[in-house]
């Protein structure tokens, strides 16, 4: 029904929390890429779980330690799993051009430019002079998960989409106190939060330094060896002809 399609939207949220970052002001950020590399995450931060097959297992060393850290200040029993981390450019574009399909089949009456808006505001877009977090190494989706590695509920009574902005209004208080424990020990390692989606956070790209209030950043985009992560283009090809649209 069209009614239950909208319903990711018609969820309150805490408006005061959180810092929003309007894609002028992330064109108007300074770049000063300092070259750090791009690090494997299972190598510099072996306490944090890569919870998907198609994850790129890849972000900045200097983001590399930050997540450690956040996952080292967890209490006990409770970690830090990531399920996406730096993409290629290719797979940035490939997401940006389903969300916009999906949008389409959702919302046929919107104009292209509320279209883009919707989308916008859960995936980067690939066509503005600042690069896409994860294309940086910068960025990091993130989750917490039990010692079975079950996902923590940080979502009830709603669904990922539905409760897709961090500071949700309506949660359960289980739900509400697991999504505070994985935004204290994020923003507590030095990252900034994404206010629209609950598991994204980065460090030093232009979302960052919109967040934070700083004109530069020193992260800009940069490029891996594909032979290094062909498989998982592989498998993120074929999970994405399987993904239901998201505003259905």
């Amino acid at each position: 029904m069209a009614g239950d399609s909208e319903d990711w939207r018609l969820i309150g949220w805490d408006r005061t929390r959180g810092a929003p970052e309007p894609i002028r002001a992330l064109n108007k950020v300074v770049e000063r890429d300092n070259g750090e590399p791009l690090v494997d995450l299972r190598v510099v931060a072996p306490e944090v779980s890569v919870l998907r097959a198609q994850t790129i297992p890849y972000c900045r060393a200097g983001v590399a330690e930050k997540v450690r850290s956040a996952a080292c200040a967890l209490p006990t029993g409770v970690y830090l799993g990531v399920t996406d981390a730096w993409r290629p450019y290719a797979r940035q574009v490939r997401i940006y051009e389903f969300m916009m399909r999906c949008a389409r089949e959702a919302y046929p009456e919107r104009s292209y430019a509320a279209l883009r808006r919707t989308v916008c505001r859960l995936v980067a877009p690939v066509d503005q002079r600042t690069p896409p977090g994860h294309c940086t190494g910068a960025a990091l989706d993130v989750n917490l998960v039990d010692e079975e590695g079950r996902l923590v509920d940080v979502l009830s009574p709603f669904n990922r989409f539905q409760a897709s902005r961090t500071y949700t209004l309506g949660l359960d208080p289980q739900a509400h106190a697991n999504r505070t424990l994985l935004v204290e020990s994020m923003e507590g390692a030095g990252f900034s939060n994404c206010r629209d989606e609950w598991w994204h956070y980065s460090y030093g790209d232009a979302g960052w330094a919109v967040r934070t209030g700083h004109r530069e950043c020193f992260y800009g985009r940069i490029e891996l060896d594909a032979s290094l992560y062909a498989e998982q283009e592989r498998l993120a090809e074929e999970a994405m002809q399987e993904r239901p649209n998201p505003f259905l």
